[in-house]
């Protein structure tokens, strides 16, 4: 039963498998027809009107009459060559028309002459000289060697290579008739393997750039490299020997097995294969083909090529094809399927070429796997470039998102920080308030408390009105406090001033005011009015103590400001401080160790207050009396506390 069910899970994936492999297979099937159809309709028509094809070749000592196309045996040396001769017929016509000589393909290099003079050697062009281009060869007879009738023309061709040469049909007659034909030839076997070579370039610029911006992802610049590597040998043919830089010809020998191999690494690392262990093998032919190149003279390397490297671009190709079918039914993307078809018109044209090299399609040496695989390289380079300016598209939108997501945030945020700064100034208000009506209370109410007892009990005018003063000495204190005074205590301590001047004034003692510092005292943006109300009540209550305790003549007030933590209080950082002093002459009283006034009573009692209120302020009180007076130091903080809670809980 156990074995039953683990069966049964796999009978649908291999459903699954058949139902993607075979709809991909029967396409690739139409694909291969599709390309065999677009070779054969790939060859131009020539113009048949004026081909020479009845020629007597010379070689190896014999002379023999052949029909062209033909092939002739292989050979490494360039002396005694193939001898193609033939005549063709001129007839001038009133116009004196220009004739010329077509040639649509041959290999590796002709030589031809009109009636025993020299008129095209393609030598002379190297880019005319490789097989793998197809390159067509024109050039205009002058009028001079023609001669009405019959005239003679040879062609030597110049074989050089493991494979057998070959010399298609030739065609001579008037310019404008042969033109055409050339022109069609050179476009589809010469201009657009050069425009795919430079789209391939440029694609491989923008690979590795790609790859120097992104190391992590190797793909790009393995593809990179394969481009470069095909570009290299796309514009750097390989001339006729004997060749001025013949190590150059084996690097470009190499070059095709190298960027198969190449492609095949991007292939499995594009799509997520596992790199074998011995997957650098597939280096070795062009590394084999580049060192025989590189210490074997000629013709070793041309013939290792088409052993070693010819087999190894083939092999690469149908690995493609499997990594690629494997893409195609396990991931269903479009970048899959579109590698694989163009794969597969690649390996078409390659079996196409091979079939076209080893003489199976009689009278065709065409080879047009260069171009399809340049084709295939730029396609992959675009379709690489589109997924990642798709993947550019895709971050700029979530960038966007992301931008409009932080837009809201932030307008999230500026409401939630205005609901809290209403919170916080709601609830700063309630403190004041709460402040304020326990100051009223402590002062105020108290005062009107012993206007109302002394009213009940009898007392004399002047006594209540001692204590109605005090009242409204204190409701104008709240009141003054509440001003807004920008952070300057200085200006709240001026209203002090003309206060307890007034106040000193009927018990003849005289107020000394010394401001020791040109600042006075230093700014507090933080300071609150509560602050405000507590220093001046320490000051009215060391005045007070003064006047009725001490019995004192003249008090000083001294204002200054303390820098670098020259202060005595328990907060010893660095940083300006305000100080204030209040000095009498008065008889002083006895304090204990503690700093507390030796006795308990009225005095006893205003001290605490004292240190309580400016603790409250996170100032320190500091005093000191003795026979000759008594001294009131109230050190201000750094920085006002928000809240004295601490203080007081």
């Amino acid at each position: 039963m156990s074995e039953i069910a683990a069966k049964a899970p796999a009978r649908p994936r291999r459903r699954l498998i058949a139902a993607r492999l075979v709809p991909y297979l029967l396409l690739q099937a139409l694909i291969v027809i599709v390309t065999i159809q677009g070779l054969r309709l790939l060859q131009p028509s020539d113009p048949d009107d004026f081909a020479v094809s009845e020629f007597s070749l010379r070689e190896d000592g014999t002379t023999r009459a052949v029909t062209l196309p033909h092939f002739t045996s292989s050979r490494y040396a360039l002396q005694d060559p193939p001898l193609y001769s033939g005549t063709f017929v001129f007839k001038p016509d009133a116009a004196n028309t220009a004739w010329s000589v077509f040639l649509p393909r041959f290999s590796n290099g002709v030589e031809v002459a009109v009636n025993g003079v020299a008129i095209l050697d393609s030598r002379r062009d190297p880019t005319a000289n490789r097989p793998d281009r197809n390159t067509p060869e024109i050039t205009v007879i002058p009028s001079s060697l023609l001669r009405d009738g019959s005239n003679a023309i040879t062609v030597r061709l110049l074989v050089w290579g493991p494979l057998r040469g070959f010399l298609d049909t030739v065609y001579v007659g008037p310019d404008e008739s042969l033109r055409g034909a050339y022109e069609t030839r050179t476009l589809l076997f010469v201009t657009l393997p050069v425009v795919f070579s430079a789209w391939q370039s440029l694609l491989a610029v923008i690979l590795a750039i790609m790859w120097l911006m992104r190391r992590r992802e190797p793909v790009y610049g393995v593809l990179a490299a394969g481009m470069l590597v095909g570009a290299m040998q796309a514009f750097a043919p390989a001339p006729l020997p004997p060749a001025p830089y013949p190590r150059l010809a084996a690097i470009l020998l190499a070059s095709a097995p190298i960027e198969s191999a190449l492609v095949v690494t991007f292939a499995v690392l594009f799509f997520g294969r596992r790199w074998p262990r011995y997957g650098l093998l597939l280096f070795a032919p062009g590394l084999v083909i580049l060192l025989v190149g590189l210490f074997a003279g000629q013709p070793i390397p041309r013939i290792t090529f088409l052993f070693l490297g010819v087999p190894t671009v083939g092999l690469c190709l149908m690995l493609l094809v499997v990594i690629l079918t494997w893409a195609v039914i396990r991931r269903q993307d479009a970048a899959s399927f579109t590698f694989g078809c163009a794969v597969t018109i690649v390996l078409t044209c390659w079996f196409h070429d091979m079939l076209s090299a080893f003489e199976f399609v009689p009278d065709d040496r065409t080879f047009v796997t260069r171009l399809s695989y340049s084709a295939m390289l730029v396609a992959i380079g675009a379709g690489l470039t589109w997924r990642f300016a798709r993947a550019l598209n895709e971050v700029d939108s979530f960038a966007g998102q992301l931008i409009a997501r932080v837009r809201e945030a932030e307008e999230r945020l500026k409401a939630s920080f205005a609901r809290e700064e209403e919170r916080a100034r709601a609830a700063a208000l309630a403190n004041e308030r709460t402040r304020l009506m326990r100051d009223l209370h402590d002062g105020l109410g108290g005062q009107l408390v012993s206007i109302v007892a002394l009213s009940e009990r009898g007392h004399e005018g002047a006594t209540i009105t001692d204590a109605a003063r005090a009242a409204l000495k204190d409701l104008r204190l709240v009141i003054d406090s509440m001003d807004d005074i920008g952070g300057d205590l200085m200006l709240a301590l001026g209203s002090w001033r003309e206060r307890a001047a007034a106040q000193l004034r009927p018990h003849d003692v005289a107020l000394g005011w010394h401001v020791a510092t040109p600042q006075g005292l230093p700014l507090h943006p933080e300071l609150r009015p509560w602050h405000v109300i507590q220093i001046v009540r320490i000051l009215d209550e060391a005045v007070t103590n003064a006047v009725k305790h001490a019995q004192a003549r003249h008090i000083v007030v001294t204002i200054e400001t303390l820098d670098d933590g020259q202060g005595d209080g328990q907060d010893n950082g660095r940083g300006p401080r305000g100080m204030i002093s209040v000095a009498d002459d008065g008889k002083g009283f006895s304090l204990s160790g503690s700093g507390e006034a030796g006795s308990a009573g009225q005095t006893a009692r205003g001290l605490r207050n004292m240190r309580s209120r400016a603790a409250r302020c996170g100032a320190v009180l500091d005093l000191a009396s003795d026979s000759s007076g008594t001294r009131v130091r109230l050190q201000l903080p750094k920085t006002f506390p928000d809240s004295d809670a601490a203080a007081t809980g």
